[in-house]
C-alpha cells in the first residue's frame, strides 16, 4: 500500500519532472543529469533547511496528506427508526416531540467549575504564527459569537515587538496579548472562554501571572511538545534586526543571526529568512504537579493541558497525571493534523495517527476509571473538520471525551468571509460567489441573524468572523440531524453502540463491533422469537 509518496508535494513547491516514480523513494525512474526540476531533492541541492517548510510561509495553511491504512471514514453511524434518547424530562418520545432541529448540541468540560460551549468544537491554539495575527479578529470575534472556546497559542508574548519586561526578565506588558484577550471578551457571551497556552518560554517570561493579574483569566493551558509538532514552535523572520532581538529574548534562531557568516549571507540574499524555535519540554510527574499547583496558586480556576501524537507510554503520562492533577481538560491531538508550520516531513511521518491514538486514549481511560481514578474531561484532535467525523470522535470516546479540536477546519472559514468582504471593496467577486449575490446581507446566509442579535454592533463584526459563525450554525444543523437519526436528542447519551466499524482491522483497533456483527444479537431476537 502506497501511503505517501516523498520527494514531491504542492505543500513545499516541489514535483516530479517524470510521470513515473519509484514508490519508496519518490525519485523519477530516469533521473537526468541538467534536469532542471524540481523534485525535494533537486531544491534541497540549493535552498536547503528551507524545503523542509510549506510555503509560502505565513501565507498558507498546510495539512499532511499520508493517506493512513484505517482513520474514521472507516467507521459509520449506525441509524435507527425507533427510540428518542435524551428529551427534556417529561417529555414522552413522539413524531410531534423527537423533532431533529430541536437536539441540543450543547457540551462543558471542567473538573469542577464547568465551561459551557453552544457546539463540542473548539478552535486549536493560535498563537505567533503570521495567520494567527493577522486574521485574529475574524478567528476571536468567530469564536465568541459562535460559543465555543478559543484557545491563544503559545509564544505570543514572546514575540510581541512593543513586549516590555522588568529586571528578572518577566512580561510587565505585551499589547499584542492585550489585543489577542480583549478582542474575544468584546464579544463573548456565556458560551466558550478564552485560554492562553503556555510552553517553556512562556513559563520563563511570566506569561501566566500577566494574563492573571491584568485579564483575570480563568483559564491556563500546558502544552507538553512546542509548536510545530515536539520540535519547537516554528515561525520565520524575515528582518535580520528582529531575528536578533528574539535570540537575544532566549529563543533558539536558527540560522544563528549573530554569525558573522549568515548576516553576510542574508545581505548577500542567500539566507532570506530565519527560523524562531522554543525550547523541547521534559516532563516529569512531580514537575507537573507542581507547576499545576503553582498555576491554581496564581488565581488560575481551571488548568488544561494539550498534548500531542506521542507514544502510547506519554499517553498513559498524560491520562495518569492529569487525573491526579484534577486536569480541566485533556486535549489529544493525533497524527497528521497541522495548520503548516511543522516541517512537512514530521507532519507526514511523525506520531501515532488521530484514529490509533484515540481508540488508546479510550482503553487506557477505561482501565484508569476501573482503577478508581476519575477520568478528566477529554477532547480529541487531529484532521477534523465536519461534523460526521466529530459525531464519530465523541461517541467512539464516550462518555469520557467532550469535545474536538479543530484547526485548519475553523480556520478556513474566517478566511472565506475576510476575502469576500475584500473582494466586495475592491469590486472583485469571483463568480463563485457573485451568483449569491453582491452585497454581504445576500451573499452570507446568516447576515440578518447577526444583525438581529448585535444591532450598531455589527459594524464591529468583520466578515471573517461572520464566515465562522455561518460555518457553526450549519455544523450544528448538520450534527443535530446525525444525532436524530442515531436518536441521541443531546450529546450525553452518545455511546460508542452507535458506531460500526466498515473492516476488521477498523474494529480490531477501536473495539468498535464490525459492521456484520453489530448488534447481531438483538437482530435475531427480532427475527426468529
Amino acid at each position: 500500500m502506497n501511503l505517501r509518496q516523498p520527494n514531491a508535494n504542492e505543500a513545499n513547491g516541489t514535483v516530479n519532472r517524470s510521470r513515473n516514480v519509484a514508490p519508496c523513494s519518490g525519485i523519477c525512474t530516469r533521473c537526468i543529469d541538467g534536469c532542471k526540476g524540481s523534485c525535494e531533492i533537486w531544491l534541497s541541492s540549493f535552498r536547503g533547511r528551507e524545503v523542509l517548510y510549506p510555503g509560502p510561509f505565513g501565507e498558507i495553511t498546510a495539512g499532511a496528506d499520508k493517506n493512513y491504512p484505517i482513520d474514521y471514514s472507516h467507521l459509520n453511524i449506525q441509524g435507527y427508526a425507533v427510540g428518542a434518547n435524551g428529551l427534556p424530562d417529561g417529555v414522552e418520545a413522539s413524531p410531534d416531540t423527537a423533532i431533529f432541529s430541536d437536539v441540543n448540541t450543547e457540551t462543558e468540560y471542567g473538573w469542577d467549575k464547568k465551561v459551557r460551549m453552544s457546539l463540542p468544537i473548539f478552535t486549536g491554539a493560535l498563537g505567533s504564527t503570521e495567520i494567527a495575527r493577522a486574521n485574529w479578529e475574524h478567528f476571536a470575534i468567530g469564536a465568541a459569537i459562535s460559543g465555543i472556546t478559543l484557545v491563544c497559542g503559545e509564544n505570543v508574548c514572546g514575540i510581541d515587538p512593543n513586549l516590555k519586561r522588568d529586571n528578572k526578565g518577566k512580561v510587565i506588558e505585551s499589547p499584542e496579548m492585550d489585543r489577542r484577550i480583549n478582542v474575544y471578551k468584546k464579544f463573548h457571551a456565556g458560551f466558550g472562554e478564552i485560554l492562553v497556552q503556555m510552553n517553556v518560554e512562556d513559563t520563563r517570561l511570566g506569561t501566566a501571572e500577566y494574563v492573571a493579574s491584568k485579564h483575570n483569566l480563568d483559564t491556563i493551558e500546558l502544552k507538553w511538545g512546542q509548536g510545530a509538532k515536539c520540535i519547537g514552535g516554528e515561525i520565520k523572520v524575515k528582518s535580520l534586526e528582529r531575528a536578533i532581538e528574539l535570540k537575544k529574548r532566549g529563543y533558539i534562531v536558527l540560522p544563528d543571526p549573530t554569525l558573522k557568516e549568515n548576516q553576510t549571507a542574508f545581505k548577500a540574499g542567500a539566507i532570506k529568512e530565519f527560523e524562531r524555535h522554543s525550547r523541547l519540554g521534559f516532563v516529569t510527574k512531580e514537575g507537573f504537579l507542581e507547576e499545576v499547583d503553582r498555576l491554581r496558586d496564581i488565581g488560575f480556576k481551571r488548568v488544561t493541558l494539550k498534548t500531542g501524537a506521542y507514544s502510547m507510554v506519554e499517553l498513559a503520562m498524560a491520562l495518569r497525571y492529569s487525573s491526579e492533577a484534577k486536569i480541566d481538560l485533556l486535549t489529544i491531538d493525533g497524527a497528521p493534523g497541522g495548520t503548516g508550520m511543522s516541517p512537512w516531513p514530521m507532519m507526514n511521518e511523525w506520531g501515532i495517527p488521530s484514529f490509533y491514538l484515540h481508540s488508546l486514549a479510550y482503553e487506557f481511560a477505561c482501565k484508569l476509571d476501573k482503577k478508581g481514578f476519575r477520568v478528566p474531561d477529554l477532547a480529541f484532535a487531529g484532521g477534523f473538520s465536519d461534523e460526521p467525523s466529530v459525531f464519530k470522535a465523541l461517541a467512539m470516546g464516550s462518555p469520557y471525551v467532550k469535545a474536538v479540536c479543530m484547526g485548519r477546519g475553523l480556520m478556513i472559514p474566517g478566511f472565506v468571509g475576510k476575502n469576500i468582504e475584500k473582494w466586495i471593496k475592491e469590486g472583485d467577486l469571483p463568480k463563485s460567489v457573485s451568483k449569491y449575490g453582491n452585497n454581504v446581507e445576500e451573499i452570507f446566509v446568516c447576515y440578518e441573524d447577526l444583525k438581529e442579535k448585535f444591532g450598531p454592533r455589527m459594524k464591529d463584526i468583520p466578515m471573517g468572523a461572520v464566515g465562522i459563525y455561518t460555518y457553526a450554525q450549519k455544523f450544528r444543523t448538520g450534527l443535530q440531524q446525525i444525532m436524530a437519526g442515531s436518536r441521541n436528542f443531546r450529546l450525553s447519551t452518545m455511546s460508542r453502540d452507535d458506531l460500526m466499524a466498515l473492516t476488521p482491522e477498523a474494529a480490531e483497533v477501536s473495539g468498535i463491533d464490525y459492521v456484520m456483527s453489530a448488534r447481531y444479537d438483538e437482530a435475531m431476537g427480532q427475527l426468529l422469537d
